[in-house]
């Protein structure tokens, strides 16, 4: 175990055999534990400026899933059902009964996946720019947004982001993404065994358009809220880490979601479920 000094520790585990690496808040005790859940190609480190603001919430936990970041490499790389029987493993390692997954990108059909396997071990599910089915559809089309994306992400994005992926390969990306594309995310989150949060960015060409986006919020079921962050592109959890910590912590307490005037971007709620 290492603290970096800002209330986190950089600790380490084994998952079916394996070393995984993790990041995990000090100091609350109480509550559901959040685990962070990150996206293709990339490590847990961009998700750790929303980790960071809701860790005055309850203990967080921002692991490097199998084959990404600083834990163990793999010998191939594992698709979305593999890597959702890895996280509900980890959980397992960490010794949590029930928790909160907070996931973006790859990291939300990973979320439903385990919602869907172990719904009585996830308490509240959060996707943040749920990516795939027939939107990201075919695969060039779905290249297509993620360059229209990497313009509009943050430049302070760029020294966090691209070791992970040189890291990773791009032969590596490319399946993975593939597989993301084909991932019917809509429809595992309208039929989502638990309470789950569904937040996009106005700016993320992977997403549907707003127009789109409301009609899922008008078919979704009650324990489903969906809220849209004006000015936000895919990695919301990195350049609006703020209004979305607020989001997230509005929803898990029960309070109404509306904007936060002090943070970047603008949290329009498309429908709220009690």
């Amino acid at each position: 175990m290492r603290s970096d000094g800002q209330g986190w520790t950089q600790e380490t585990l084994t998952v079916a055999g394996r070393r995984l690496f993790y990041r995990r808040s000090l100091g609350v005790d109480g509550g559901v534990p959040i685990v962070h859940v990150h996206g293709f190609g990339i490590s847990g480190s961009y998700l750790m400026p929303t980790a960071r603001r809701m860790a005055a919430h309850s203990l967080n936990v921002v692991p490097d899933l199998p084959g990404y970041g600083r834990s163990e490499r793999r010998d191939r790389t594992l698709g979305i059902p593999a890597l959702s029987d890895a996280l509900l493993a980890t959980i397992d390692a960490l010794g949590f009964d029930k928790v909160v997954l907070v996931g973006n990108s790859m990291g939300c059909p990973i979320g439903l996946e385990v919602a869907h396997l172990a719904p009585e071990r996830v308490h509240r599910l959060v996707l943040v720019s749920p990516a795939g089915g027939l939107h990201n559809q075919p695969l060039a089309r779905a290249l297509g947004q993620l360059a229209v994306d990497a313009a509009r992400e943050s430049p302070r994005m760029v020294p966090v982001a691209v070791p992970d992926y040189v890291r990773f390969g791009p032969l590596n990306a490319l399946r993975l993404f593939r597989q993301l594309t084909e991932f019917p995310s809509l429809e595992r989150l309208l039929h989502t065994p638990v309470p789950a949060l569904a937040v996009v960015g106005s700016r993320d060409p992977l997403m549907p358009s707003p127009r789109r986006v409301r009609e899922v919020g008008r078919m979704a079921p009650e324990h489903v809220t969906v809220v849209l962050i004006r000015g936000a592109a895919h990695a919301v959890n990195f350049s609006h880490p703020g209004e979305l910590a607020h989001v997230i912590s509005s929803w898990l307490d029960g309070r109404e979601i509306v904007d936060d005037p002090d943070q970047p971007g603008q949290a329009s709620v498309l429908q709220i479920r009690n």
